[in-house]
């Protein structure tokens, strides 16, 4: 895999999608058994059928078929005097299959990712989680750490 040919996922990807982001929550030490991924498989369906809202990118393998990806939202979000844009992008699922890595596949789906929020969104800034594996390619393509941490609550149905 010499040549990276990334192309923009279609309806077809949503299960290989769910594969690649098993592959990166297992990666971060999570349980990935459980009913999750046929929810997370209708729900990347949905997304893939909204092109303004919702980008992945994958390289696909001739006989292991999609090897890595990276996708992402646009979502709402109010102005602000370091960002007046009403839209921020969430980049996310970046993964890639353990025996395709350190071949730049990962960061040519984020490139064309960023290019996506760039020129088909209305997107003031993007904003990611990063595991210490993947920091140093975020980090080589503009992104800076925040200066407030992301926290969360998980709620009853979380």
């Amino acid at each position: 895999m010499s040549d990276i040919q990334v192309r923009r996922a279609g309806a077809d990807d949503a299960e290989s999608l769910v594969r690649l982001r098993g592959l990166m929550l297992a990666a971060m030490g999570n349980d990935i058994d459980g009913p999750w991924q046929a929810t997370a498989v209708d729900w990347f369906a949905g997304q893939l059928a909204s092109p303004d809202t919702f980008a992945a990118y994958v390289v696909e393998d001739p006989d292991a078929g999609v090897v890595a990806g990276a996708a992402g939202n646009v979502f709402v979000h109010p102005p602000g005097p370091n960002d007046p844009t009403t839209l921020r992008g969430h980049l996310y699922n970046v993964s890639t299959e353990p025996a395709f890595r350190r071949r730049g596949l990962a960061r040519a789906c984020v490139v064309a990712l960023m290019d996506w929020f760039e020129n088909e969104t209305g997107v003031g800034q993007v904003e990611l989680h990063a595991t210490d594996y993947g920091i140093e390619l975020y980090r080589d393509l503009g992104f800076i750490e925040a200066k407030y941490p992301s926290m969360k609550l998980r709620t009853a149905r979380g």
